[in-house]
């Protein structure tokens, strides 16, 4: 049983699987789509609203350095998502790298976090994106009822329908090709950075010197508590990190981090790149510098229009310039936080239907989901599939308190991965690597250690929803996908050859 639960997919063979006709993907795009679509995905909310809760809360002005740590964190798995995504260029991310090193289980299960995970996060940023725009509908004095925009007082029927109406409109957009999706990014990308760099350039003339002191607040320790909204690490020890001093640096980092998620989706696009070894880990690398950049300089600069102990937690940058006497920004930004939103649920819908076609066309979810479209070579049966449930879930449910899972999600995806660098480097010397890892296997085991901690720092009641959720996979797993898989039926021989269904080598 043991042999079975851990047997791997040759990388040889997921690179045969994608020339099969009927489960092809297009190849139409470059290293610059790439990029777009890493900025696209990783600036959205955190830049527009998680400043102003680190800096006020754990970090003070020193915020912009939390901003550093977790992009240091994620740079280091980038670095190994990159050597991955070169060597293995195949949609499904984590869950195809898996496949490949560690074994089947494994890969079923990162594979179900992930599409898990990444559905809830598209219903989250859909729900977010449609309280932006009914900010600016209220704002021009326009209203829609209440029973339409998931914001009824009363009980009994509440549906946002803008949220709904966002991810079908992206949904088809996806069906149509990632040509339109990466054009389409492009142009909302470069309205919402050019958004950010006005806020950088026009608040720097409003910095005052005196509101960066103290650079670091004076330490505050946290006082242990026992319930499940606690930090893991404290319920486990007894302590918790501490506010403000340098800990608390390290306390926003795990805070600031969601802001980073999402870099990870490009590899999810490989199979989609024209050349893969050499555009993927320049889009994953890019996308996360450029964004990493853009984050400490906001954080710099908001810190220094407002006192920190006086930001806003919910709409910082906006706060900060109506403290400047220039509210009209704020109409700006909500502006540029909801174009940002568009992008970051139509990125966040594309990497988990790509990671659903992988599975479907390994066999661990149903085969009939790994047929693409035959004009735009698109996996629209799964974009349809969950792009209609995550509408109906973004219309009736707002989530808010669910959105760690998605940190927790995408934190154990840098585990795995990271952890499958090590392991295919000495399974599989010959593999021809157009990008490596540096100092393998030190960068893998910083990787791993960086993002526990990060985990560690999120609330106990997140792991205990995630424990839930992994042991809902594991029933599906040895109900349906184990007895499914294309390895168990022997459609692939255990050296990565092409197997009849008869399990005669063809």
């Amino acid at each position: 049983m043991s042999s079975t639960l851990f047997r791997t997919k040759k990388v040889e063979q997921s690179i045969l699987d994608t020339e099969e006709p009927e489960h092809a993907l297009r190849k139409s795009l470059s290293a610059l789509d790439l990029t777009v679509f890493g900025v696209g995905v990783i600036i959205g909310t955190g830049i527009f609203v998680l400043t102003g809760a680190a800096a006020k809360n754990t970090a003070g002005p020193a915020v912009s350095l939390a901003f550093v740590v977790a992009g240091v964190v994620c740079a280091l798995a980038a670095l190994c998502y990159a050597e991955f995504a070169s060597t293995v260029p195949v949609a499904g991310s984590a869950y195809t790298f898996s496949y490949a090193s560690l074994g089947e289980l494994p890969a079923w299960i990162i594979g179900w976090d992930l599409v898990l995970e990444l559905a809830l996060g598209t219903a989250v940023v859909a729900v977010g994106w449609s309280g932006y725009i009914h900010s600016l509908l209220d704002n021009a004095g326009w209203h829609l009822p209440a029973a339409l925009s998931g914001r009824d007082a009363n009980p009994g029927f509440g549906f946002d329908i803008l949220a709904a109406a966002l991810v079908l409109v992206l949904t088809a957009v996806l069906v149509l090709g990632m040509k339109l999706s990466a054009r389409v990014t492009s142009v909302v990308v470069a309205i919402k950075v050019a958004v950010v760099l006005v806020v950088i350039i026009a608040g720097a003339f409003f910095v005052h010197s005196g509101n960066y002191h103290p650079f670091i607040p004076e330490s505050q320790p946290v006082a242990a508590g026992g319930n499940l909204k606690a930090p893991l690490i404290q319920l486990m020890f007894g302590w918790a990190p501490s506010n403000f001093g340098v800990m608390g640096i390290f306390t926003a980092a795990s805070v600031v981090f969601f802001a980073f998620i999402g870099f990870d989706v490009v590899a999810t696009a490989a199979e989609e790149t024209r050349n893969p070894q050499r555009d993927v880990p320049r889009g994953i690398l890019g996308s996360l510098i450029i964004c990493t950049a853009l984050y400490v300089a906001v954080s710099i600069v908001v810190t220094g229009m407002q006192k920190y102990s006086a930001l806003s937690v919910d709409a910082p940058l906006a706060d900060a310039f109506k403290s400047t006497g220039h509210p009209w920004y704020a109409g700006l930004i909500s502006f540029g936080a909801a174009v940002g939103l568009t992008t970051v649920c139509m990125i966040l819908l594309l990497g988990q239907s790509r990671i659903f076609f992988a599975m479907s066309r390994d066999g661990l979810l149903p085969r009939f989901f790994s047929h693409t479209h035959p004009k735009f070579r698109t996996p629209y049966r799964p974009t349809i599939l969950l792009g209609v449930v995550i509408a109906v879930v973004a219309g009736f449910t707002s989530l808010s308190e669910l959105a760690e899972l998605v940190n927790i999600g995408t934190l154990f995806a840098f585990v795995v991965v990271a952890i499958s660098v090590i392991i295919l480097r000495r399974t599989r010397p010959d593999l021809p690597r157009s990008f490596r890892t540096p100092w393998v296997p030190v960068v893998p085991i910083l990787s791993v250690c960086a993002s526990l901690w990060l985990m560690v720092n999120l609330p106990a009641e997140t792991w205990l929803r995630f424990a839930i959720w992994m042991a809902i996979g594991f029933l599906v797993y040895f109900l349906y996908s184990r007895s499914h898989s294309r390895l168990a039926r022997g459609e692939h021989t255990a050296d990565g050859e092409v197997a009849s269904p008869d399990g005669n080598t063809a």
